[in-house]
């Protein structure tokens, strides 16, 4: 009789070697793979941005703190994707190297080897959690505030002599010439921000100031020429002084947050002063979204297993699973995008977003872990009856 080998339990909580040099490969290629493709998108991302260094001036220390506040909302669409990739790639490789038949032979179960595979996917998605609850919503806020006060506030700091400079969507501004001590000569501003107000000022000399925050043109020695929407005609003001604001219009001075930089607890219980009832639907569907997409990460993992472990090994079956795993992963994430827009209009099918979260990776679960219990427990039975 052939002396028998201890087997590790497939419940200890303790992570044996093999477990912990799988584990390891996987969070390995899941950092490398992850930080390759949020360096990729991040730069794809930033080309929106980069007028702002060229038309406006800014340095590029500024354009990379403001276009680094997007990263961890990159990172949290992502990662369940790569937590896909590398378990299949990491099981798959194990798999064409015979690694896992090894395994097998060794009297190690399929819950026992996808252990490492689990453990990589429960990290991404607490990861996926903890960015989609609280870093996401903090840097995405951070994110809008940095991008309001460049767009609306510092770019009026950077008009340049000679040119006409846009300040904003509805204001221009030129000035013929600017002395080394800020001092601005042959002022006009084209100032369109009140709808049938539309109104052209000039002055000779001015200075740029900045007044509760806000940067604003002292005007000396002008006029200020509008047309009467009514009448047609000409009016002109002529002052000494006077003091105009080249940032928004003042209803961007307070910026209403949207949903992606509240909270949970400000997306559950939105303040309806400043929000309509749409709103408020949409913020419950950025809620929801937030918890249960990182469920995601855990249902991809799943896919990933099954389809580099579910069944024997061969060379038809090693190319055929890995490609069904994929168009699984593409039909649940067109699913899950699908289920979102349904349940934005019906609030009655947020329950929906779970079931498509969680739901793949409990049925891939099953199919691969299933026969195994069902075997455990049919040999309990025999060995209970045996004893009677």
């Amino acid at each position: 009789m052939p002396a028998a080998r201890p087997v590790p339990d497939r419940l200890a909580p303790r992570l044996s070697i093999l477990d912990s040099y799988m584990l390891r490969q996987l969070l390995l290629a899941l950092v490398a793979t992850t930080g390759a493709l949020v360096t990729l998108i991040w730069l794809t991302q930033s080309l929106h941005f980069v007028s702002l260094v060229v038309g406006r001036g800014l340095s590029l220390r500024v354009f990379l703190e403001l276009t680094s506040l997007l990263i961890p909302s990159f990172i949290a669409v992502i990662l369940p994707i790569t937590t896909f990739v590398v378990v299949q790639f990491v099981y798959q490789r194990l798999g064409t190297d015979r690694e896992l038949t090894v395994m097998q032979a060794a009297g190690l179960s399929p819950a026992m080897m996808a252990r490492p595979g689990l453990a990589c996917a429960a990290i991404a998605t607490a990861t996926c959690l903890v960015l989609n609850v609280w870093i996401v919503p903090v840097s995405y806020h951070a994110f809008r505030q940095y991008e309001f006060q460049i767009r609306n506030r510092m770019a009026a700091f950077l008009v340049q002599d000679g040119v006409f400079t846009q300040v904003s969507d509805n204001m221009t501004v030129y000035i013929r010439a600017r002395d080394k001590d800020g001092t601005l000569h042959g002022i006009m501003v084209e100032d369109d921000r009140t709808p049938g107000a539309e109104a052209t000022i000039l002055a000779e000399e001015g200075n740029l100031v900045i007044l509760n925050d806000q940067p604003r043109v002292v005007l000396f020695n002008g006029s200020r020429q509008e047309i009467d929407s009514h009448t047609g005609r000409l009016n002109v003001l002529t002052f000494t002084r006077n003091t105009i604001d080249l940032s928004s219009p003042h209803t961007a001075h307070t910026r209403l947050p949207d949903a992606n930089e509240l909270s949970i607890s400000q997306l559950l219980h939105p303040d309806m002063r400043q929000y309509s009832r749409r709103d408020e639907s949409k913020m419950f569907i950025e809620a929801w979204r937030r918890l249960s997409s990182p469920f995601c990460a855990f249902s991809f993992a799943m896919i990933g297993l099954v389809g580099a472990m579910g069944g024997s090994y061969s060379r038809q079956a090693s190319i055929i699973r890995p490609v069904l795993a994929i168009l699984a992963v593409v039909a649940v994430q067109a699913l899950t995008l699908l289920v979102q827009n349904l349940a934005s209009r019906n609030l009655q099918l947020m329950p929906l977003m779970w079931i498509c979260s969680i739901g793949p990776g409990v049925i891939c679960a099953g199919i691969l872990f299933w026969p195994e219990f069902r075997a455990d427990r049919e040999a309990r039975a025999i060995t209970g009856a045996t004893r009677s």
